[in-house]
């Protein structure tokens, strides 16, 4: 691994070789149905388990990493703008890939692929278990079985959510960023010159998409509703990868009354009413890339079942957008996070 480490940027973390992920909160979907991405309702808080030693179980001071608060079922997703140069992101979840539905590795694979191509996969709103659709992440408790974790591996040990980045081997990323300079020098000209550059606006960017002391605290991820989203295959060998990861840290997630008492902070108000939301006409999303091959789901992720199973039917109100609301997208300092045994 090297020796940069993982830091947080405000509420972005940023992994070494320039993957950033945000985690955003957003309506909770309905587990029936298909449906388009649901909107970011802000950032959740993000800070680092050194910062409050004194506080955490012992076990979460062993993992090192960063904490963030979530309320039951609660949904998220994991943003990826602010990523500077291409990456290779595991993202676990329980460390169970969600990706591929594997155990938790070291090590980049193809047969079945346990990562995402940052900057190409602009997010992530849940584990990839149906062609071109995710099931959106939803928090829950540790112990009732219905995480991802738990639904996988029979058991309920790690929660929260793991992230490990590779850059590109040193002569492909030289490779890369000859070309990014190139590509900027003829954006450049085609400016000078009066061409589509300097005709157009710059386009705005899109707005955002779908997308202790006890260790009875700790919260995990399971599934809810699905939604229209496609999970992408790498298009390099991998070869072009480094064998080792660039860097990698712990995310623990805590429930609201356990984030006041070990920061001191309020946590964030509770989750908005999804019927409230799309009455007010505001925006949901689809995102389609056409030079992108979708990747299949394993039968190990397809399989996984939402949380309603375990704790009863979700009676919150549900109004669909309508299809004017639904937009279609497409074509730092800090002090370092510390990491542990995990």
């Amino acid at each position: 691994m090297s020796g940069e480490a993982v830091r947080i940027d405000g509420d972005v973390l940023r992994l070494p070789g320039g993957a950033a992920v945000r985690f955003m909160r957003t309506l909770r979907l309905p587990e029936t149905g298909t449906h388009p991405l649901p909107p970011g309702l802000g950032q959740f808080p993000v800070r680092r388990i050194a910062d409050h030693a004194d506080t955490v179980p012992e076990q979460w001071r062993a993992r090192g990493g960063v904490m963030l608060p979530v309320y039951l079922r609660e949904a998220m997703w994991l943003s990826f703008s602010g990523t500077a140069e291409p990456a290779a992101l595991q993202v676990g979840v329980g460390k169970v890939c969600a990706v591929s539905g594997e155990p938790w590795s070291d090590r980049l694979s193809r047969d079945p692929q346990n990562y995402l191509v940052l900057p190409r996969q602009p997010w992530l709103d849940g584990i990839n278990s149906g062609k071109g659709t995710v099931r959106q992440f939803v928090a829950v408790p540790l112990g009732l079985g219905a995480t991802v974790e738990g639904q996988v591996t029979g058991e309920e040990v790690w929660g929260g959510v793991q992230l490990q980045s590779f850059q590109l081997t040193g002569p492909k990323l030289a490779e890369w960023r000859e070309a990014e300079r190139r590509r900027a020098r003829a954006s450049r000209r085609m400016t000078a010159m009066g061409g589509y550059g300097a005709a157009m606006p710059m386009a705005a960017a899109p707005p955002p998409a779908p997308g202790a002391a006890s260790a009875a605290a700790a919260m995990g991820l399971g599934v809810g509703g699905s939604m229209r989203q496609e999970v992408y295959e790498d298009d390099r060998p991998l070869s072009d990868w480094a064998e080792e990861p660039a860097g990698r840290v712990f995310v623990h997630l805590v429930t609201p009354p356990e984030w006041r008492r070990i920061t001191g902070e309020a946590p964030p108000p509770s989750p908005v009413d999804r019927e409230a939301y799309t009455s007010a006409g505001l925006p949901w999303f689809d995102y389609y890339d056409q030079d992108a091959a979708d990747l299949a789901p394993t039968d190990t992720l397809e399989a996984v079942k939402p949380v309603g199973d375990w704790l009863g039917d979700d009676h919150e109100p549900w109004q669909p957008p309508a299809p004017h609301q639904v937009q279609h997208l497409g074509d730092a300092p800090g002090k370092p996070v510390q990491d542990g045994d995990w």
